[in-house]
């Protein structure tokens, strides 16, 4: 018999120690498909007694469904190739609950070289699977807050960079039209002179909100730019569409008639818009599109403000 065959032999000083660890020790023999031994440990750990571990049958049907075929699948080519490999899956309990198992095998050849057993170890690996998806919803979260506004929770302005470079190479190869609105509170400083920067951080919030009913596109992004800044980013709108947003904008603003005292404007806050269109080519680039549109915004401001400009490139 080979040296790797004595490892699991009845013997009184290896049981005790295979027996004695946190993992479990069991061996296969390859030609039945049958357990030649498994650890006694199993039991404390998924409820089911040694005893009842009688072929890969029993493994791979105390196997969460969902992982089943892919590591059945990938332990038996691994086997058939003769190759050590571990495996990663969630082993029912008796009770309907699972476990997460790392199991990890080595294949045991004969003095021909076929495959004649194989021994592995199976390690509950729960707590670690625990840790790593708690890393990963942290990811995400953090993701999610890398692109979200802090005040106003509506994108800010790096997932609006993101989103207009994609849209834009989008435009650009589907020769389709790419609208954005700027908008800047009218009197804002005059706004927190007036009511301080507690009610000019509600005043932001307020708008930004509103802003977010007027988008209907599945695309449309909304996002604080900057200060009192918003940016609406509308893919595959035209001009036309474009100034039906800003309209629809300007109207709910005005519908929400946020007070302010100092503005010329019925004493309602209200936002400049400037606007601008284009179906971008080889030639065009954002910073010049973002400019052309801010040029707008400032002659929005310069006309008497509560307006909108537009750009078509």
């Amino acid at each position: 018999m080979s040296e790797e065959g004595t490892i699991l032999d009845d013997n009184a000083v290896y049981r005790t120690l295979l027996e004695s660890t946190k993992a479990i020790p069991w061996k296969l023999d390859w030609a039945t498909m049958k357990f030649a031994y498994i650890g006694p440990q199993i039991e404390a750990l998924l409820g089911w007694s040694a005893e009842s571990w009688v072929s890969v049958e029993d493994w791979a049907m105390r196997m969460h469904p969902e992982d089943r075929e892919y590591v059945v699948n990938f332990c038996v080519s691994q086997s058939q190739a003769g190759v050590d490999h571990e495996a990663d899956y969630r082993a029912l309990t008796k009770d309907n609950g699972y476990v997460w198992i790392r199991d990890v095998v080595h294949v045991v050849r004969n003095d021909s070289g076929e495959v004649d057993a194989l021994i592995g170890f199976m390690f509950d690996i729960t707590e670690r699977k625990k840790n790593e998806e708690q890393l990963l919803r942290l990811q995400k979260e953090l993701e999610v807050l890398s692109f979200k506004d802090g005040l106003t929770n509506i994108a800010n302005r790096r997932r609006f960079d993101s989103s207009f470079e994609l849209e834009w190479e989008r435009a650009r190869g589907e020769r389709r039209p790419l609208s954005i609105l700027l908008f800047d509170v009218d009197y804002f400083k005059q706004y927190n002179d007036l009511y301080g920067h507690t009610q000019g951080d509600k005043c932001l919030v307020e708008i930004a909100q509103t802003l977010s009913l007027a988008l209907d596109g599945p695309r449309d992004l909304v996002a604080r730019f900057g200060g009192e800044e918003f940016v609406v980013l509308l893919p595959e709108a035209d001009a036309g569409a474009a100034r039906k947003v800003a309209e629809r904008c300007q109207r709910l603003l005005h519908k929400k008639s946020i007070v302010h005292a100092l503005s010329p404007h019925d004493r309602r806050v209200t936002v400049s818009i400037g606007a601008g269109t284009i179906v971008p080519d080889g030639k065009a680039d954002r910073a010049g599109f973002i400019k052309a549109v801010d040029q707008q915004l400032y002659a929005a401001k310069k006309n008497g403000r509560d307006r909108t400009e537009h750009v078509q490139l």
